[in-house]
């Protein structure tokens, strides 16, 4: 009689364990589950849409967060495990990471179409402060890179109007607001807003992503 009783149990938590033993498989195959990601808005805006497109195809059943912010935020989301992984810039300081460059990214200057600087090759640092500068606000690390690397051949970085978005720059640019500087990876962004992007030179700004 207390097998009769146990069988439907046991049949049950048999049943049971199967279902979680696929659960488990599904995800260990990336057939189920989530992932998230942090990355610099340049990269989240640009870059980042074909690869989870590409991701997408290969594993639909995968719920992906992106979190859009400054590169200390995804260092900090990273560090306190909030996401898988960070896309940004090489950190100064990369205790308990492990930082992977994927590229070196260059930073151009950004003017508008009908300027004079759209027709050169290549545009000097000394040319494109002449101009109202448009940076984003800090603590972006678009903008800190540029203060870093500009001050020691041109002094302080004189900013005419801040955004927190590279978008709203683009946009002032194109209007005819004034120039600005931001990383290679922008370029078809700052194009489609109506902006031209040129190569910047004294000092070239580079950094790993």
């Amino acid at each position: 009689a207390e097998g009769e009783v146990l069988l439907p149990l046991a049949r049950r938590l048999l049943a049971d364990w199967d279902d979680t033993e696929e659960m488990l498989r599904q995800r260990f195959t990336l057939q189920l589950g989530r992932v998230s990601v942090a990355a610099i808005p340049a990269f989240a805006g640009n870059l980042l849409p074909h690869s989870l497109k590409v991701f997408r195809q290969r594993y639909p059943k995968v719920n992906v967060t992106v979190h859009d912010v400054i590169n200390e935020q995804v260092l900090e989301l990273v560090r306190h495990r909030r996401v898988e992984l960070g896309i940004g810039f090489e950190p100064d300081n990369c205790d308990g990471l492990d930082f992977h460059p994927l590229y070196l990214d260059r930073f151009v200057a950004v003017v508008p179409a009908d300027s004079p600087l759209a027709l050169q090759q290549q545009v000097a640092w000394t040319q494109l402060l002449a101009e109202d500068f448009i940076a984003l606000q800090r603590p972006s690390a678009v903008r800190l890179l540029l203060e870093q690397n500009v001050a020691a051949l041109h002094g302080k970085l004189a900013v005419a109007f801040e955004s927190h978005q590279l978008s709203t720059i683009g946009r002032m640019v194109a209007s005819g607001l004034g120039v600005s500087a931001v990383p290679a990876l922008c370029i078809n962004q700052m194009q489609e807003l109506g902006a031209r992007c040129v190569t910047l030179v004294e000092p070239a700004v580079e950094r790993r992503i």
